[in-house]
């Protein structure tokens, strides 16, 4: 098992684009691995990191900005090293499901080439806390070289905020409209997916993401593919369901579902989202109180997380979340953080927190969860634009004993 200790409180574990690359021309699909860091603590806390972020989508959308918190202020990210340009210059950027541009410039400067392109127009996103500006270029995206992108919309920042220093920009995964009005005289700007699809790279735009627990005895983080899911990492069938049209989930990767703490139901169906950028599982605050009521569980200032006793959680009852007519079930080792990670969130190395926290707002909100990584490590995820949909399915992590 991976160590983290010795590399407190910043970790890096890294990843070459070349080697993490696998093409295969027959499918139509590309599998890309990627790395984890976990960022420094800050001055907020993970769960108080997690509420920003939430809370940051909603006024976005309220605003029509359809933007996010930057990532690099949540407590986990993942990153992955892009090439730009030919030849290409190699940038470490994170991957985010929560917004749709790809830009540059905060750590390592750009570096125009033969293939770059400046169109001249304004660029700018605001994440909350944090934002970027500066102009629009074309280049060209190497993933390894079999999988290039031609003609792609690159912010190149000349003013960046929020965002950590060994990090040069944010590859967007998300949905298009996340694009809308940040290039000056443009609607929305395609995305990498989209690109990839309208190029024949990829046969269909679907993303799928397979997270691997940092507490399993594998060091690899994860992977990506483009253009499907892996059906290697899945165990049964992929779950689909469409796409939440409630404002404010419906300007990301939404969907509706309920939650059920053993027998009871704590928050009824409604709309939410799930992504990639959030740590922990944020629900409704009245979802959030029942939960903690029925588990015991205190609030525990330095993490922000619900601690609980080893009697408590020998009392834990699974956590059930119906998305559509499917049960997707988190047993008590599943409800609770990696123990080997406590230290890297703050907290004391034999305790017993909980991941489930707060998103700051009642039921009714219009995003009212957010199913994040420690939801996103027991199940694979799908996110289809080509069907308007998202697919969840059963892993060989779902039920086991990680933590």
């Amino acid at each position: 098992m991976f160590s983290f200790k010795a590399f407190l409180p910043l970790i890096l574990i890294t990843s070459t684009a070349v080697d993490a690359i696998f093409v295969s021309r027959r499918t139509g699909k590309t599998t890309l691995s990627f790395a984890t860091k976990i960022n420094e603590l800050g001055t907020l806390n993970v769960a108080e990191r997690d509420r920003a972020r939430a809370q940051a989508m909603k006024q976005g959308g309220q605003l029509g900005q359809r933007s996010s918190i930057m990532d690099s202020n949540t407590g986990v990210n993942y990153v992955v090293q892009v090439g730009i340009g030919s030849p290409a210059t190699n940038y470490t950027l994170l991957l985010d499901t929560g917004s749709g541009n790809t830009w540059v410039g905060a750590g390592k400067p750009y570096v125009p080439t033969k293939t770059s392109r400046n169109t001249g127009e304004a660029v700018s996103v605001s994440y909350g806390s944090g934002s970027f500006s500066g102009e629009e270029w074309i280049d060209t995206i190497t993933l390894s070289p079999s999988l290039v992108i031609r003609q792609q919309s690159i912010g190149v920042t000349s003013q960046a905020s929020g965002i950590a220093h060994d990090l040069d920009g944010i590859l967007g995964l998300g949905p298009i409209n996340l694009t809308m009005g940040t290039v000056n005289g443009m609607n929305t700007v395609p995305t990498v997916s989209d690109n990839l699809h309208s190029q024949g790279t990829i046969s269909k735009e679907v993303l799928g993401v397979y997270f691997i627990p940092e507490s399993s005895s594998t060091t690899k983080s994860g992977e990506l593919m483009f253009g499907g899911y892996d059906h290697s990492t899945i165990v049964g069938p992929v779950f689909y369901v469409p796409l939440t049209k409630t404002q404010l989930a419906s300007d990301y990767w939404g969907i509706e579902q309920s939650i059920s703490y053993g027998d009871d139901i704590i928050q009824p169906s409604t709309a939410g989202i799930i992504d990639t950028g959030t740590t922990l599982i944020l629900i409704a605050t009245n979802a959030f109180q029942e939960y903690k009521n029925m588990t015991g569980g205190t609030p525990d200032s330095v993490t922000g997380l619900l601690k609980i006793t080893s009697e408590q959680y020998d009392n834990l009852k699974p956590l059930v979340f119906i998305v559509g007519s499917e049960p997707f079930v988190l047993t008590p080792n599943a409800q609770i953080w990696p123990r080997s990670l406590n230290t890297a969130i703050g907290g004391s190395a034999d305790a017993i927190y909980l991941i489930v926290s707060d998103i700051g707002s009642p039921s009714g909100s219009g995003l009212d969860f957010v199913n994040g990584y420690t939801f996103l490590e027991r199940f694979y995820s799908v996110y289809d634009t080509t069907k308007q949909s998202i697919g969840l399915a059963h892993t060989k992590f779902t039920f086991s004993e990680n933590n």
